[in-house]
């Protein structure tokens, strides 16, 4: 049932988000037809800037240890999707027509949780995880051919992690899972250029995957070493501003 559950809900944010990317298509191409072109001196710019805010909806990756396999104190463990928000500034330097390096600071607050299931007395227990978030991505745009007032375009790279909240949360005794304050990983996404007189609007999807192992071991308790890897997921829905 839990695997159920969790099935479904990443189906429906999936068809959600595939709604968004077809909206944003139809609006793209209405918006291009506009015969005047907003903006024409944003080509020439060397770097510019601007800022960022979003949601995001996050969750951990759980691998499971040889102790979750070979003894029954935990039967199972359910990660789940919880929201978030995130603020920030981009700034962004041209290489060539159609490629952009950006740096992306941000502070974002996200929230994972994990369910365990005990099978001794049949109950189950949800461990929460609320971050207070500093995220430094530094990415490359690809981007396509401007289309009067409208550009398509993909990004990719890495990017690191730092939560303020980890090491508060590693003194307080009565949590059975601890997590590492620090993390890394890679983002993708795709995004889209509206180009008005002072501004540039760009809604963006992207997925972001954590490389580390942000487990921080307690070989105390059961909970803990039926767990070998936990790395993090995200995905974003962002809207930038910038000039």
């Amino acid at each position: 049932m839990p695997y159920a559950q969790l099935r479904n809900s990443f189906h429906l944010s999936f068809r959600k988000i595939s709604l968004l990317v077809l909206v944003l298509f139809v609006y793209a191409s209405t918006y291009a037809q506009d015969e005047r072109m907003n903006n024409p001196e944003h080509q020439a710019k060397p770097y510019y800037f601007g800022i960022t805010i979003g949601f995001n909806t996050s969750q951990y990756k759980v691998q499971q240890s040889e102790y979750f396999t070979k003894f029954d104190s935990v039967m199972q463990i359910v990660p789940t999707w919880k929201p978030g928000f995130q603020i920030g500034i981009v700034g962004n330097l041209k290489l060539t027509n159609f490629v952009d390096i950006r740096a992306l600071p941000q502070f974002m607050i996200r929230e994972k949780s994990l369910t365990f299931h005990f099978p001794n007395n049949d109950s189950t227990f949800t461990s929460g995880f609320e971050s207070v978030l500093f995220s430094m991505p530094l990415e490359f745009k690809f981007k396509s051919d401007r289309q009067t007032n409208f550009r398509f375009y993909v990004c990719g790279g890495g990017k690191f992690d730092y939560d303020f909240n980890a090491n508060s949360n590693s003194k307080k005794t009565n949590d059975i899972i601890k997590v590492k304050p620090i993390d890394f990983g890679y983002n993708l996404g795709l995004g889209f250029e509206f180009f008005y007189p002072n501004f540039i609007f760009s809604p963006e999807i992207k997925v972001s995957n954590g490389l580390g192992n942000v487990l921080k071991r307690n070989v105390g308790e059961p909970t803990n070493k039926a767990i070998d890897r936990l790395t993090t997921r995200m995905i974003f829905i962002s809207f930038y501003i910038q000039g």
